[in-house]
């Protein structure tokens, strides 16, 4: 005899139906995942098949996703046109100084923020909400002036202030939530234990938080690595440039681009970030699932 499903048949059918719906559910997720995937490597995928296609094939009519004739040129092309390896380390110098010192500042500022919520802390709050409303255009002639006056203009330590003073409310921002992930529990023993407010930071608090820390510093790194408008305006001279400046010199006096070798040095600017991001994503998972817990 046929087994029959407990509840009766009607029921059978409805766990049947939410079932399937579950299903279908999980694949359309997978998909549009899957989709957004392939939206984002689009551009990237497509940028390193230039960077390797010769002249011929780039201004073929019927493009292709893998080159028919790989080549170097473009690379060799691209590093005899431009200083590419002097302006990648003004921007790496720039771009591990801003990071490094934003979060130094950033760490002992969002613990005041998170453990002593008051009218100061509500303050800079709103400080750090309403300063990444500005667009940059209203804020690069005050700090010309002020970069002027300290005689840091078309240098590299200026630009590093103005990273410093960009990333710094994001840090902030990001570094109080996982500040407020921490017990308060752990704080206060080692208060009980004699230890000051520096060494409780320091020594509880501070290795608690390496994982946002970590992903702070990157987020602040990728800013100021792939910054262009500063370093536009602030950087004269060619040996100063930093490295996004440089790649607008493939562009040529009528706004032609010299594609292969934009691509090429495009490709290689995108190389640090990639590899700084593969090597140290562990932590940044961490640091995020740290910073979406609430105490």
């Amino acid at each position: 005899m046929p087994r029959r499903l407990p509840g009766g048949p009607s029921q059978g059918r409805r766990r049947q139906v939410t079932a399937r719906t579950r299903r279908l559910g999980r694949a359309g997720q997978y998909l549009a995942l899957l989709a957004y995937l392939v939206f984002l490597a689009f551009p990237f995928l497509w940028l390193i098949s230039t960077a390797f296609k010769p002249p011929r094939e780039l201004g073929s009519l019927h493009p292709t996703w893998i080159p028919r004739h790989p080549t170097l040129a473009n690379f060799r092309q691209a590093f005899d046109e431009q200083p590419l390896l002097h302006a990648g380390l003004n921007s790496l110098i720039a771009a591990l100084s801003a990071s490094l010192i934003a979060v130094v500042i950033a760490t002992p500022m969002a613990y005041v923020m998170a453990r002593h919520r008051g009218r100061l802390a509500a303050a800079a709050t709103g400080w750090v909400v309403i300063s990444q409303a500005f667009p940059f255009v209203l804020l690069i002639i005050p700090l010309f002036l002020v970069l002027k006056s300290l005689h840091a203009i078309n240098s590299v330590g200026g630009l590093v202030m103005v990273y410093v003073v960009w990333s710094l409310p994001f840090a902030l921002w990001m570094l109080n939530g996982y500040v407020r992930a921490v017990p308060p529990e752990l704080e206060e023993a080692a208060a009980v234990d004699g230890a000051g407010r520096l060494r409780i930071l320091v020594s509880v608090t501070a290795p608690l938080l390496a994982p946002g820390i970590v992903a702070t510093a990157l987020f602040a790194f990728i800013t100021a690595w792939n910054e262009f408008f500063f370093a536009l305006v602030l950087l004269k001279t060619p040996e100063k440039q930093t490295l996004p400046v440089v790649l607008t010199h493939f562009l040529g006096a009528e706004g032609v681009a010299d594609l292969g070798p934009l691509a090429a040095a495009a490709f290689l600017a995108t190389l640090p970030s990639l590899v700084i991001f593969a090597i140290i994503q562990k932590r940044i998972t961490g640091g995020m699932l740290t910073g979406a817990v609430k105490s």
